[in-house]
Formats: C-alpha cells, sequence, structure tokens
C-alpha cells in the first residue's frame, strides 16, 4: 500500500514538473514561431551586366566573278545583328574593281573609257544556322563551327548603272574566341545589266573569307 502512494505521489510531482516547464519554454520562443532569429540584414545585390555579344560586325576579302568580265579582287565590311540562336540578319557593303580586257579583243576601244570600272554592292540579307558543331584543329584542340544560309536584296552600281539585285549564299563560320570568328562565304549576286543594248540577268559568283567581331 504504501509503495503505491510513493508511486502516485512520483507521479503527480513529475507532471507538475513538465506542466511548469512548458510555459517556460512558450515564453521564450518569439510571437512569429521562428525558432532561429538570423541576425544578419539582407542587402541589395546588383547583377552583374554580361555582354550579350548580339552585335557582329567583321571585314571580308575574296574574289568576285562578274559575269562576262572575269573575276577581279573584292573588298568590304559587314555588320550583322542575332535576333536568336538561329535567325539573324546582316547588312554589307564591298567594291570590286571590274575590266573590260575581253570586249577589248573584239571592239576598239572596249566597254569602259579607262578599262576599269567600279561596282559597288550593297545587300540586306537574313540568316539562318543549320548545322552547329565543331572543328578540330589537331587531335586536342576544337573549335565551335556554324554552317548558315543567306538570303536578301540589295542594290548594285555598275558604271552608270544603279540594279537591284539578290543574292543567295551559304557560309562557315568558325569560332577562334569568345568574341572573334573567321568567316568563309559563296554568295550568288543576281541583277541585270544593260551594256549593249540588250538586258540580261547576270549571275555573279562571289567567295570571301573575313574575320568577325562580336559585342
Amino acid at each position: 500500500m504504501r509503495l503505491t502512494q510513493r508511486f502516485l505521489l512520483v507521479s503527480i510531482l513529475a507532471a507538475a514538473s513538465a506542466g511548469a516547464a512548458l510555459p517556460s519554454l512558450a515564453q521564450q520562443a518569439p510571437a512569429s514561431g521562428q525558432v532561429v532569429v538570423p541576425e544578419v540584414q539582407r542587402r541589395d545585390v546588383k547583377l552583374p551586366r554580361i555582354p550579350s555579344k548580339d552585335i557582329e560586325v567583321g571585314v571580308l576579302l575574296g574574289t568576285y566573278s562578274t559575269q562576262n568580265f572575269g573575276a577581279s579582287m573584292v573588298g568590304g565590311l559587314r555588320l550583322g545583328y542575332h535576333i536568336t540562336e538561329d535567325f539573324f540578319v546582316e547588312g554589307a557593303f564591298a567594291q570590286t574593281k571590274v575590266n573590260d580586257d575581253n570586249y577589248r579583243r573584239v571592239l576598239p576601244g572596249g566597254l569602259f573609257p579607262s578599262g576599269k570600272e567600279t561596282l559597288k554592292y550593297v545587300t540586306l540579307s537574313a540568316g539562318y544556322n543549320v548545322l552547329p558543331g565543331e572543328i578540330f584543329i589537331g587531335r586536342n584542340n576544337a573549335r565551335a563551327s556554324q554552317v548558315f544560309l543567306l538570303a536578301g536584296l540589295g542594290s548594285t552600281q555598275f558604271g552608270d548603272q544603279r540594279k537591284q539585285s539578290f543574292n543567295l549564299g551559304v557560309g562557315l563560320k568558325v569560332l577562334l574566341g569568345e568574341r572573334t570568328a573567321l568567316r568563309v562565304d559563296m554568295r550568288d549576286h543576281i541583277f541585270s545589266l544593260d551594256l549593249l543594248g540588250q538586258r540580261e540577268r547576270t549571275q555573279n559568283l562571289e567567295l570571301t573569307a573575313g574575320l568577325s567581331y562580336f559585342f
């Protein structure tokens, strides 16, 4: 009987001790219910301005084959904007010197008073990247590459004539670094000429290489 009374007394005292401790823990907890309150204040972080590298500028140098006049060296500039990873637009300006040696063999004095005439063109084209990949230079050096297609409109000035032109082409771009690339283009410039009293549509092939810079 005494053991039972002692057991009941110990149980009552243990329950009373636990009940008394619970209010003290509730008083120490913050009203928000958060156990750990951080002492470090948040600060505003400015995001770095990473360049998009969507704008491309470059130079081109190669050969321009004018129909009925032969091939000559061509040089120019290009400016492009990459709308997405696949699509881009590009403007180009270039010029070359065309000679009339083939006509001087059959026509006294040739076609041009000085024997040479300047051909200039301005184009605005749209491009599409079709085959992304890599080009290996040696066994351990790989460079990202891109094959693309181009088509657009333009204006060609040849002698005293200025004609609307169309251009179609294909190209290859190889990245040399984060901002530079090597580029090879092959295009067909299509426009009409009237040099001997007869209008004729001409196909003028161009093969160029150049360097591009992105910013």
